[in-house]
């Protein structure tokens, strides 16, 4: 069970080494400016390699539950989708686990990813844990540990984690298996939580210190992209680099140096490397400073 492209790899290595009785994902959405009908890519996954789908749009729903009883599944494997009710995750003999993008307890929620490196955490991982009635709280049967290198982004470190899952989702069903697992109960101690980010969540305060500025930015970039406002237009912020220059000028204000961009923070300068424009496409900062007409007001709000 799961939806978005993080789910896929772990997929694709159960459907090489399992019988998959049905994949199970969110309905199809209409999307962008045609409403073009389009699928989660666990369907797309599903249907180029000929697997059983179900599509519920409600997962309480009884027709939805007697269908998995009919399948009759050994273990659900959970990823990367709505919160199950009980009355589904307790059906398969085996049980049901999920696998999270955090070493939990620390990251519950809908952003583990982005939280993280938001908080500048320093390493990450992902966790494999029984179902319970309460969102990621059930007891952990596996967790593989990762570095988080300087130059990750949300986007990179969700690509290293998806493949990271791949091991541990592998791992895990055949420990479950084999009846060879221990798992163990959260420390609800260590609970820190990473709740679903909106725009409103994404506005850059350039009053903030510049190595919080620099991990919010790549916590959001690519999606759902930190943003600014210049010459009362967005400017969406997807890459920047610390430096050591002194501030010298006002929070905001964009300072050209070397044919470098670099924005006032608290304390230091910031190094902006891409960015977008309003209606425009993303662009280097080079680019970006190209582009610049001398009416431009160089500050960032």
């Amino acid at each position: 069970m799961g939806t978005p492209e993080f789910a896929v790899p772990s997929l694709q290595i159960i459907h090489a080494n399992y019988e998959i009785v049905s994949v199970v994902t969110v309905p199809d959405k209409n999307k962008g400016r045609g409403l073009k009908l389009q699928f989660s890519e666990v369907k797309k996954f599903a249907i180029e390699n000929n697997l059983p789908i179900l599509q519920p749009e409600n997962l309480k729903d009884e027709s939805f539950i007697s269908e998995i009883k009919k399948l009759n599944p050994d273990l659900i494997v959970v990823i990367a989708f709505r919160i199950l009710p009980k009355e589904v995750f307790t059906i398969p003999k085996l049980g049901t686990f999920n696998l999270h993008a955090s070493l939990l307890p620390k990251y519950r929620g809908a952003a583990p990813i982005n939280w993280a490196l938001i908080n500048g955490e320093k390493d990450t991982g992902v966790t494999t844990f029984f179902l319970q009635e309460k969102v990621d709280t059930g007891n952990i049967i596996i967790q593989k540990k990762i570095d988080i290198d300087d130059e990750d982004n949300a986007g990179t470190l969700h690509d290293k984690l998806s493949v990271l899952g791949t091991e541990v989702v592998i791992d895990t069903i055949k420990l479950i298996k084999e009846g060879n697992i221990n798992p163990s109960a959260q420390d609800e101690t260590q609970v820190t939580k990473a709740p679903k980010i909106f725009k409103e969540d994404c506005i850059i305060n350039w009053n903030m210190n510049a190595n919080i500025l620099h991990n919010f930015i790549r916590g959001l970039s690519p999606f759902p992209v930190a943003f600014t406002h210049m010459n009362n237009k967005i400017v969406k912020i997807y890459k920047s680099k610390l430096s050591e220059l002194p501030v010298q000028s006002s929070p905001g204000d964009i300072s050209i140096r070397n044919k470098e961009l670099y924005v006032a923070t608290k304390d230091y300068m910031l190094q902006i490397l891409e960015l977008q424009m309003e209606g425009k496409k993303r662009i280097s900062a080079i680019d970006f400073i190209i582009g610049l007409k001398k009416y431009d007001f160089l500050k960032f709000s």
